[in-house]
């Protein structure tokens, strides 16, 4: 991969939700860090205790089957992928130095906070829209008051009981 390859939109393509949290394939990191996913996993291994269960974690049989039917297939793998969280992949830049492995990393980053900035706004629209909805519904109901006055109003007035003439 080029350079002009780990745009931030390159890199929010390959970050998956998994377990609820958003995750990058070792696969996929390796290719962007143009190493081997054998070589990542490796140093990865080797640096073990700084690799928690919320920096990384493997995939299981069936999140691995949800993904290939979800995506292209990933090829043969004889072992469950590993996942890395945003803080893997923070913690991978301490292990793998090169000027690629850095670059990298900036974007991973970039990519990460741009999608926590989308995701906030959609929140903030999602509020405003239920806000708006609950002014129309109370406005709604004023209206249709309004409506019940007016269209009284155009009905012909109910006639006044005629007097009476003569002798009863």
């Amino acid at each position: 991969m080029s350079e002009e390859d780990i745009s931030e939109e390159v890199v929010a393509a390959k970050i998956l939700l998994v377990r609820g949290v958003k995750v990058m394939l070792d696969s996929d990191l390796a290719k962007l860090y143009g190493v081997k996913t054998k070589n990542l996993n490796l140093h990865v291994k080797r640096n073990i205790r700084r690799f928690p269960r919320d920096f990384m974690f493997k995939l299981s049989k069936d999140e691995v089957l949800r993904l290939q039917n979800a995506t292209s297939k990933r090829g043969g793998r004889r072992y469950a992928p590993y996942v890395f969280t945003e803080q893997g992949v923070a913690m991978l830049s301490s292990i793998l130095s090169s000027e690629r492995a850095v670059q990298v990393n900036i974007a991973i980053m970039r990519a990460f906070v741009k999608l926590r900035e989308i995701l906030l706004t959609h929140k903030d629209l999602a509020q405003k829209l239920e806000v708006l909805e609950r002014k129309y519904q109370l406005h709604e109901t004023g209206i249709q008051v309004i409506f019940k006055a007016i269209k009284k109003l155009l009905e012909p007035p109910d006639e006044p009981p005629k007097p009476r003439f003569g002798m009863n």
